[in-house]
């Protein structure tokens, strides 16, 4: 018979987890502040893979929040220690969030054998796609170095969601590590959110300078749109969105402050698909669950709205969020809507005729006077898709990705789990914003495989769980 659930080192037995994870941040905290930026670009992506082993193997719920924590924070240590040391045109510290993510390849080398019987065959399906991208991608000569970091955007936040979904057993553990690590996500990029807007810290507003992003607002107090410790307004949107949903199933005293700061700087980030996206995953979340989740819901939601809504009438957070909220109302006159719809028009019929597909790297070009790599921007998951993977792939990859979501809402074993119900309508959420960006790629797609991850974890772990007390 199986077991539930296993131990999971806790209190002193995962203090040499905590000391490495500790030691690894640390170190290159103060290399970034006394400008050793040389240093820390070589430290950190290999010491954080390192630390990565180590709690993949000794401590696994570790291992699992300091992915996250990974994510979430190397940006603002790149920029930091470029701001203190010497502008590095590569990026190399951002490696660091892949090479830890990737580790979990090794849970599907070991559950590979019985990924049908589990009902992982999506996950799978997914892999093979995006495996079958690179190869294209490398036959077509695209650029090397584009074509492992388009290939490390996609496979990684595919790798760890199956890693999630076959960690089943361990389940509540997971759930509690997920719900502290976004409750203190939300709080503390919160907060540092609203910090950049007033104060606009001269590591942001140098990066905003070198990178030439205008679309993020300009180096000044009160012009910015807020991207907080991560690298653009729209995964930093999605993560908050995602920490939002998951504080309706949390109960700590920090939820309340977090969520002020987190729905302040998520109106903030200016990025419209993450607020309907936080719209569709809360009547998602709301319609499949317990008329007793049901009306904490709608209780809560009335203490944010009187929480929330006085800080958003106040100066200088006014006039910038009602100039959004305002254009959704007129978007046949707002710009950035013409013009993504202009891009759209002039990109489908190009990732829609290329039967095989473009491979991985082929939405990065080189430019000519200075031998950089830049990002063709497509305007939507469903033409990136199609664009890179082909029908040969887009048709597995697509179809794994809405069985998923459509067997999540299916099952009713988890319709009582608070945390699981968010879990759902976090991965409606993030599926919602295809039409808008590509959201399955990078940290927005650790959000939406993460979650959909989960979110199947807790499904099998309560089916088990209801055929275990009928044989009891």
């Amino acid at each position: 018979m199986e077991v539930i659930s296993s131990p999971q080192p806790t209190g002193n037995q995962s203090l040499p987890g905590w000391i490495a994870i500790a030691g690894v941040f640390s170190i290159a905290t103060l290399g970034a502040l006394v400008g050793a930026g040389g240093l820390v670009r070589l430290f950190f992506p290999a010491s954080a893979l390192l630390v990565a082993v180590l709690l993949y193997f000794r401590y696994p719920l570790l291992y699992v929040g300091f992915a996250w924590w990974i994510w979430f924070l190397t940006p603002l240590l790149r920029r930091v220690s470029d701001y203190n040391s010497f502008w590095d045109e590569k990026g190399v510290i951002l490696l660091a969030p892949y090479l830890v993510t990737f580790v979990s390849v090794l849970t599907l080398v070991r559950y590979l054998p019985r990924t049908p019987k589990m009902g992982g065959l999506p996950f799978v399906l997914a892999i093979a796609s995006v495996v079958y991208a690179f190869l294209i991608g490398l036959i077509l000569d695209n650029p090397p170095l584009a074509v492992i970091r388009s290939f490390l955007d996609w496979i990684c936040p595919i790798l760890f969601g199956f890693h999630l979904f076959a960690n089943w057993h361990d389940y509540p553990s997971y759930r509690s590590n997920f719900q502290r690590v976004f409750l203190w996500c939300v709080l503390l990029t919160g907060l540092y959110g609203i910090y950049q807007f007033m104060v606009a810290p001269p590591w942001d507003g140098f990066w905003l300078i070198r990178t030439k992003l205008v679309s993020f607002g300009k180096p000044e107090p009160f012009e910015i749109r807020v991207w907080s410790t991560m690298h653009s307004p729209g995964p930093f949107a999605v993560v908050m969105m995602a920490g939002l949903l998951l504080l309706f199933s949390e109960r700590s005293v920090l939820g309340i402050p977090a969520a002020v700061s987190g729905y302040l700087s998520i109106l903030l980030s200016m990025v419209r698909s993450a607020w309907g996206g936080w719209v569709a995953g809360l009547l998602a979340a709301f319609a499949s669950t317990t008329p007793k989740y049901q009306m904490r819901l709608v209780v809560t939601i009335l203490v944010l709205v009187l929480c929330v809504t006085p800080l958003t009438a106040m100066e200088p957070f006014d006039e910038v969020i009602s100039e959004r909220v305002e254009s959704i109302s007129n978007l046949a006159r707002d710009q950035s809507f013409r013009d993504r719809s202009r891009n759209h028009d002039r990109d489908f019929n190009v990732a829609i005729t290329r039967g095989l597909g473009r491979g991985m790297g082929s939405t990065w070009i080189v430019n000519e006077r200075n031998g950089k790599l830049e990002m063709i921007v497509l305007d939507s998951a469903i033409l990136d898709i199609f664009f890179t993977l082909g029908w040969a792939g887009a048709l597995p990859y697509l179809g794994g990705v809405i069985f998923l979501i459509v067997s999540l809402f299916k099952d009713s074993a988890a319709r009582a789990d608070s945390f699981a119900s968010a879990a759902r309508g976090i991965s409606l959420a993030v599926f919602f914003q295809f039409i808008f960006s590509s959201v399955m790629l990078g940290l927005s797609g650790m959000i939406l495989w993460g979650f959909m991850g989960i979110a199947l974890a807790a499904s099998r772990y309560h089916r088990h769980r209801k055929n275990l007390l009928k044989v009891l």
